[in-house]
């Protein structure tokens, strides 16, 4: 995997990259029509349980090759996991799925493995479903130290659903419950903080939404910012993102972010839809680039 573009002590920024046709193969191309200093991926399928080991010889490739770069890698789990589902076959394959991919996060070299914070699903669960959380995750986290894994980094959602976490102050409640382990991590997303209900657009409003998250979750947790504008109004609890400034949250609000203290230096990961992946993330990732 040739070196082609230089890392830099600045905040990496890049996006989520699709790796068909092999890990390095695939991340090479991504990183260089887009300029990335940072790179997330899918290690399974993001929608189903299939769990795939990787071929090591791509893995090894893809290792060395963001160390040439200076780039930073990050998984982010299947979509289906709920660490909180009332159902017990759900509850183990999520575990299972989090697992496999800390132990792909070691092998790739990746600094961290985002997974959305799940939902209690019905009323009668809700009381109970952060003590699930808490029986399953805080053995796993214990584990991933142990074993020298990445972190974990749990994503508020979008709102809805009877979310665990889908605006920022649910996320002391969340660390609570895992007695605020160091090894769990946060991954702020712009779409689902605004879906959920902060206005971002708001002068001031991305500053008080990270202040808040600072002040539920404590200083250095956050790990990760997913930068993503949105097709939808303020409190949708609707998860469609958008092209940075070209959304209902605007530019403004994006300026804002990454001259938050709690932003510094933290990995910046946009996953807005695009027709043409390179092209439209290369934009996006300039436009935050400048920011800085």
């Amino acid at each position: 995997m040739a070196a082609s573009v230089q890392g830099t002590a600045e905040t990496p920024v890049g996006g989520h990259a699709l790796v068909a046709g092999g890990l390095a193969k695939a991340s090479q191309r991504y990183v260089e029509q887009t300029g990335a200093t940072a790179v997330q991926i899918y290690v399974s399928n993001p929608r189903g349980w299939a769990l795939a080991e990787g071929d090591p010889a791509q893995d090894a490739a893809f290792l060395a090759g963001c160390g040439d770069w200076g780039v930073s890698a990050y998984i982010h789990a299947a979509l289906l996991v709920n660490l909180g589902s009332p159902t017990e076959a759900t509850v183990e394959r999520s575990v299972a799925t989090l697992e496999h991919a800390l132990r792909r996060g070691k092998a790739i070299g990746a600094r961290g493995v985002v997974f959305h914070a799940g939902s209690a699903v019905d009323a009668v669960h809700a009381e109970k479903a952060l003590d699930v959380v808490r029986k399953v995750l805080r053995p796993l986290l214990d584990r991933a130290a142990l074993e020298g894994w990445p972190p974990l980094l749990v994503e508020p959602s979008a709102g809805g659903g009877r979310s665990l976490a889908s605006r920022v102050e649910h996320l002391e409640a969340y660390l609570t419950a895992v007695d605020h382990h160091p090894q769990l991590g946060v991954c702020f997303d712009t779409c689902h903080a605004w879906a959920a209900g902060h206005d971002l657009a708001s002068p001031g409003g991305m500053t008080a939404t990270l202040d808040t998250l600072v002040k539920a979750a404590g200083p250095g947790r956050l790990r990760l910012i997913h930068a993503n504008d949105s097709k939808d109004a303020c409190g949708s609890t609707r998860d469609r993102h958008e092209s940075l400034g070209k959304g209902t949250i605007g530019p403004a609000a994006f300026a804002e972010l990454v001259r938050h203290p709690a932003a510094a230096g933290v990995p910046l990961i946009v996953e807005t839809p695009s027709g043409d992946l390179s092209a439209d993330h290369a934009a996006d990732i300039a436009l935050l680039r400048a920011a800085l």
